[in-house]
């Protein structure tokens, strides 16, 4: 096996035992690889990792910049094993990250979306996946990769909890669920026009085929929907996305938290938890674009300093 090939095997050995799972990497890897091989080199050098990551020629920069990053992990990697080989500095391509601006759906919002399915989507089945899907999502907000994973026996009816097994990195967690969300849940597994393939797969969530739903269709059905219910962008980093029906779910827990008068710093710690964030600053950069939230702790910061004085 070609050096470079055994070392990338090595590469995603160690890197999955740290919890990531490097689908997209492993991919582009491989293409890097392919183009190291076609160009008869046996050593990865910056020219031509440069060179393959800025393909092809009018590439969006972020895009290059993504490529060269995963190049650049693999090949401090490699250096380490073979000093013969050159790793790309940090300052090539570089390119700053800016992420989007949640769109916060409100309740009619969400009400819009769910009505639209029924509208747009055939045959039935496949309305009420999607009903019963983006109803998850906003209640629990479960990443979307985690709901599409979850299998019939991670959801216990009798205790009302989900359990989530592939979560992002390889995390495992189980989640109380309101019983009205699962009610719904069962209903949608007890339909009788439930695709008889189905048998094939233990998923929840599946197509009319009776497989279960693929991320890519998914995300091309709600932009759909989303198009269909008129939900238009708020600006141009502020587009509805199905990720933030997850936005939605946080900002809506904490903002009871507020009007029940309980603590929400206490609170922020069980939703970190629930939503499943490694790192608590996370759960606080879902918080952030909340005008209403940011009211309701102004107004209690001031109510603290009026009785302070």
């Amino acid at each position: 096996m070609n050096p470079l090939r055994h070392a990338l095997i090595g590469y995603l050995a160690v890197r999955r035992a740290l919890g990531y799972t490097l689908v997209r990497p492993e991919k582009l890897l491989a293409q890097l690889l392919s183009y190291v091989e076609a160009r008869g080199e046996t050593h990865l050098c910056i020219e031509t990792i440069v060179a393959w990551a800025t393909l092809p020629r009018g590439t969006d920069r972020s895009w290059c910049s993504l490529r060269l990053s995963v190049a650049r992990g693999f090949a401090s990697h490699v250096h380490a094993i073979d000093p013969v080989t050159e790793v790309p500095p940090t300052d090539l391509l570089p390119w700053h990250r800016c992420r989007a601006t949640p769109y916060l759906y409100s309740d009619d919002d969400v009400a819009a979306l769910l009505a639209t399915t029924e509208v747009m989507l055939r045959p039935a089945h496949r309305v009420a996946t999607y009903r019963t899907l983006i109803g998850l999502l906003a209640a629990t907000g479960l990443r979307v990769g985690e709901a599409l994973a979850l299998d019939c026996e991670d959801v216990d009816a009798r205790e009302g909890v989900l359990t989530i097994r592939r979560g992002k990195f390889g995390k495992s967690r189980e989640l109380p669920v309101q019983a009205s969300t699962m009610d719904a849940l069962r209903h949608y597994l007890g339909r009788r026009d439930r695709p008889r393939a189905e048998a094939r797969t233990p998923a929840v969530f599946v197509s009319t085929a009776g497989t279960r739903l693929l991320y890519c269709n998914v995300h091309w059905t709600f932009h759909r929907v989303v198009h269909r219910a008129s939900l238009t962008p708020r600006s141009a980093a502020c587009r509805p996305r199905i990720h933030d029906l997850r936005h939605r779910f946080a900002v809506a827990t904490i903002l009871d938290s507020y009007r029940q008068g309980e603590d929400p710093q206490a609170r922020l710690a069980l939703l970190s938890t629930y939503l499943g964030h490694v790192d608590p600053r996370h759960t606080y950069w879902y918080l952030s674009a909340a005008p209403e939230l940011l009211g309701l702790a102004g107004d209690r910061l001031q109510r603290h300093l009026g009785g302070a004085s």
